[in-house]
């Protein structure tokens, strides 16, 4: 069942013949966008033209800003065309941010537009379960984003769970959100961690700067504050960052001598860099070169195939990249779907012989 799209330079380079696994893709599945038009919160008459409008309560932009809409955010087929002409066997999809309500200040806002997201995904992936898993939104910030999050893995069988970063008014490392690190960290829940919003919005406004700067900038802070905050001292959650952590690992040395030198980040135990190798990236970089330094820095253990499909800012050659890199065989097939098998237990299972 695997394999289809697969090309032969990657298929060949693969030592154990896993499925190409993708843990960074979005949907915006047709029955969530039709419940929020049915109250007042989206727009779909331009879904012809490819574009949706939704209310700034549950986008976080502007109102009228266009938000891409193709096909594929929708339709199970037109995504498994496109899967294939990527290379990825399966896609573990998140919805888009852009329907978490991270700037909402109304929780039951909030907690009714994630649980019909969360439904609305599950329904989704189940028109292709070869292919396609979910991992279900967090609602952030919030009061009960743990129950939410224990009712997608126990009742709707989700195989993981996706977070902004920031929520509720909340910063990630808020005391409000220490029940869902307790849960993700108890049940080793695989949890991927998207850029819900960016600091300083007016200064980003023009020349679509929200996204190519203010995304990779909103991870790297999101992150320290888990890090100085003491959440992964406390915790021991499963993370994977969207865009290879943004520029992260780029401040890492910075981090860490103001970890040494700053009496204010002597918040915790163990310098930032410590941390950060706990944690696991993407491989959203768009660059093998920049691929390359993010495994030196982190190790090939630590990173996961992503394309941030279906947007405009995909990576589609991502699978065809990582095979031309100048790496072992054995960590390019880690990257490629082993590490996601050993992080993501509904894909381990998958791949285990049936007796």
């Amino acid at each position: 069942m695997f394999g289809r799209g697969l090309s032969g330079r990657v298929r060949m380079s693969m030592s154990t013949h896993r499925p190409v696994v993708d843990v960074h893709a979005h949907a915006l599945p047709m029955r969530l966008l039709e419940d929020l038009a049915a109250h007042g919160l989206a727009d779909l008459s331009h879904v012809d033209e490819m574009v949706l409008h939704l209310h700034p309560s549950i986008s976080g932009i502007a109102q009228g800003a266009r938000i891409p809409l193709p096909p594929d955010q929708y339709s199970v087929s037109h995504r498994l065309a496109s899967m294939d002409a990527a290379g990825i066997d399966i896609q573990a999809v998140s919805a888009a941010p852009f329907v978490f309500a991270s700037m909402s200040t109304d929780p039951a806002l909030v907690m009714d537009v994630t649980r019909r997201s969360n439904d609305a995904l599950a329904e989704f992936v189940a028109a292709a379960p070869e292919r396609l898993v979910a991992l279900a939104t967090v609602p952030i910030g919030i009061e009960g984003a743990a129950e939410e999050a224990a009712r997608c893995v126990e009742e709707l069988g989700v195989a993981g769970v996706t977070i902004g970063t920031f929520g509720g008014g909340h910063e990630l490392d808020d005391p409000v959100n220490e029940p869902v690190w307790a849960f993700l960290s108890e049940r080793q829940t695989f949890c991927f961690v998207h850029p819900s919003r960016t600091s300083s919005p007016e200064r980003l406004r023009e020349y679509h700067l929200a996204q190519l700067l203010g995304y990779p900038a909103e991870t790297a802070l999101a992150v320290a504050r888990l890090i100085f905050g003491g959440v992964l001292d406390r915790h021991r959650p499963v993370l994977c960052l969207a865009h290879g952590g943004g520029c992260l690992t780029g401040l890492a040395p910075r981090l860490t001598i103001g970890w040494m030198r700053k009496a204010e980040t002597r918040t915790v135990a163990n310098p930032p860099a410590y941390y950060l190798r706990r944690l696991h990236y993407d491989t959203a970089v768009f660059s093998g070169e920049m691929l390359e330094r993010l495994i030196e820095e982190v190790g090939s253990e630590r990173v996961l195939l992503g394309t941030d499909m279906p947007f405009d800012l995909a990576d589609v050659d991502a699978a065809s990249m990582v095979g031309k890199l100048s790496i072992a065989e054995g960590a390019r097939d880690a990257i490629l779907g082993a590490n996601a098998e050993r992080l993501i237990s509904a894909l381990a299972e998958r791949a285990r012989p049936a007796p």
